[in-house]
């Protein structure tokens, strides 16, 4: 014990200075941690926002591809429904023959690849045409509202006629008022605003008033959304001139449905509607 006692005595400095410096190691070993740790946060922070930036950049590469698989998934779902229509919208005590019922719709999606809506005689080119089974007189909309009608088509392409162009004639409707129909045309001034003429004077019309197809003719269905009524001219008369505002922009359109009526051959057969 004394030798103990003499050991410590004789190496008390050696061993205060060990101790010290075993002190001082900890602490710089808790601050060099400290520092690491701040150092993985701060890298973690800075890659984490890097690849942030990077999958928002792969995502907006990606939307192009990913809007075409909706727009197409769409289109089969339109025809799904089309092709189940008339037997869900029947009561349930009725039986619905669904070889008699078909389907008297059928959408093709495709893709514009050439718009005009700065002339008087505008047109658009889609990258779909006779090979898909589009022909001439057909409608032609967005999830939106109306687009144009089919003109001319090749193999692989389809002209369509815009709503924007001076022949352009369409049968169209004030929506829950269905027994006020007028003609739809383009007065060649805005690209944003069509109007609707022939439109009963009785009519009960008011700005705000969505306009739609009336489904008068083989080519458009009822009830696809044109635009709002937003000014109306000498109201009472027998000639009210409607200024409609598109849904559409036209001057940005991308991806349409081509809608062909089942039908159409077998009704022009009976000289049962008029073509718009």
């Amino acid at each position: 014990m004394q030798q103990l006692i003499y050991f410590f005595q004789k190496f008390k400095f050696f061993l205060f200075f060990l101790m010290l410096q075993f002190i001082a190691m900890a602490i710089t070993f808790n601050n060099l941690n400290f520092q690491k740790s701040k150092y993985v946060n701060s890298a973690n922070f800075i890659s984490g926002g890097f690849y942030a930036k990077v999958s928002s950049i792969t995502e907006y590469v990606n939307l192009k591809s990913e809007n075409k698989i909706l727009a197409e998934e769409n289109i089969r779902l339109k025809n799904l429904f089309e092709n189940n229509k008339i037997a869900t919208s029947q009561p349930d005590d009725t039986i619905v023959d669904i070889v008699k019922h078909k389907q008297v719709y059928r959408f093709t999606n495709a893709k514009i690849i050439k718009n005009d809506y700065t002339k008087a005689f505008n047109f658009l080119l889609i990258n779909k045409g006779s090979t898909e089974g589009i022909d001439k007189e057909m409608a032609v909309i967005n999830s939106k509202g109306i687009i144009g009608i089919t003109d001319n088509t090749s193999k692989n392409y389809t002209r369509i006629q815009s709503i924007l162009n001076r022949n352009s004639k369409i049968n169209a409707r004030i929506k829950n008022k269905n027994f006020y129909f007028g003609t739809l045309s383009w007065n060649e001034k805005d690209y944003n605003i069509v109007q609707l003429k022939d439109i009963p004077r009785q009519a009960p019309l008011k700005i705000g008033d969505t306009i739609e197809t009336g489904g008068k003719s083989t080519i458009f269905p009822e009830g696809i959304p044109i635009g709002t009524i937003i000014k109306i001219d000498n109201v009472n008369t027998a000639d009210n001139k409607i200024e409609v505002k598109l849904f559409n922009d036209m001057s940005n359109l991308g991806y349409v449905q081509v809608i062909k009526n089942l039908h159409k051959q077998e009704i022009q057969s009976l000289d049962i509607i008029e073509d718009e």
